[in-house]
């Protein structure tokens, strides 16, 4: 049994993280911001499965460098953030000032803590330059960025490589994932809790980039990733920056998305095409994910039109029975 601490713990992928962690019998400690309004961690009464429940800004370094010096953990997981590309447009100084400050402090907090045996910085698949490849990035793929979001998560990467790269550094490696679904995200601008909201309100379905490619993958598979990488980097040293994405066919288009969840409804989703919005994002973005497939052995365990129906779950119908449940049932499963 071992400690992890994870940064961004009260949020949508820190709280299955917990779970999934709790069910394989580790410690929990986590440094995050206060929950979102209605999220899993406080419906399910998360903050009683923890060793430390740490309510810290990351981009203050000195309460970040106590509470990681106080926890003690065995293993780091960072992905405390500001995850939204259209909030990085609208506030782009908190978006700087979190992803890459913020992530400069945890790496300083984990380098003067003893105790921190491997840690992971998890970034972005938005990382990668958009460069109109129309193909999956791989990890040796040119980095940068065209909002301040993705600007911002790309020197987050360039900083943790040249931080890791140091000599005497604690052992680490990047996750650049993205598009993660699952049941229970409560975040505003994002398509399966805005499919959600408006089926439950019998609202229209606001679709700001409609033909936009994404690659869907559910949150169990993005986290079982992560966890199979920080073992990696402890037991064999492994480094450097991993793709973790679902299978090629599962990259649909948001659309697309909507039309599959409206079937698993069995209702007729009306959709409001609001394609001119403002804020600009790629066209087509797909990860290339084959180095972790090969070299760490990890693979999708729940396939692209499994992953969505089993996001299509009102926030308030998840209990903690329920993502035991399904946690539990994700362990079982064998790699594909």
């Amino acid at each position: 049994m071992a400690h992890y601490l994870i940064t961004g713990h009260t949020g949508f992928k820190g709280a299955w993280l917990i779970f999934l962690l709790r069910a394989q019998g580790h410690n929990v400690s986590g440094l995050a911001l206060d929950p979102l309004p209605g999220s899993i961690f406080d419906r399910t009464n998360l903050n009683s499965d923890l060793v430390h429940d740490f309510r810290v800004d990351i981009r203050n370094r000195a309460e970040a460098v106590e509470a990681i010096a106080q926890a003690r953990p065995d293993f780091v997981i960072h992905m405390a953030a500001q995850a939204l590309v259209r909030e990085g447009y609208r506030n782009p100084r908190y978006t700087y000032e979190t992803n890459v400050l913020g992530t400069l402090n945890i790496l300083e907090a984990v380098d003067q803590t003893d105790s921190v045996r491997a840690q992971l910085i998890v970034t972005t698949d938005k990382v990668y330059l958009d460069q109109g490849l129309n193909r999956p990035y791989v990890e040796t793929d040119p980095l940068g960025g065209r909002d301040p979001y993705s600007a911002s998560k790309a020197m987050a990467d360039i900083l943790t490589q040249e931080f890791l790269s140091r000599e005497g550094a604690k052992p680490g490696a990047i996750a650049r994932a993205g598009n993660v679904i699952g049941a229970g995200d409560v975040s505003n601008e994002r398509l399966i809790p805005d499919i959600v909201r408006a089926i439950e309100a019998d609202e229209s379905l606001v679709l700001r980039y409609p033909e936009a490619i994404r690659p869907w993958q559910h949150v169990l598979d993005c986290l079982w990733g992560y966890l199979t990488l920080l073992g990696a980097v402890h037991d064999s040293n492994e480094q450097g920056a991993w793709n973790f994405g679902p299978e090629r066919h599962a990259s649909l288009s948001v659309r697309q998305v909507a039309e599959i969840s409206a079937e698993a409804f069995g209702i007729a989703l009306r959709i409001q095409d609001n394609s001119g919005c403002q804020f600009a994002e790629e066209e087509y973005l797909a990860l290339d994910s084959s180095k972790a497939e090969t070299v760490l052995g990890w693979t999708n365990r729940i396939e692209g039109f499994e992953a969505i129906s089993m996001s299509l779950v009102p926030v308030g119908g998840l209990s903690r029975e329920r993502m035991v449940a399904e946690v539990e049932e994700f362990l079982s499963r064998p790699s594909r």
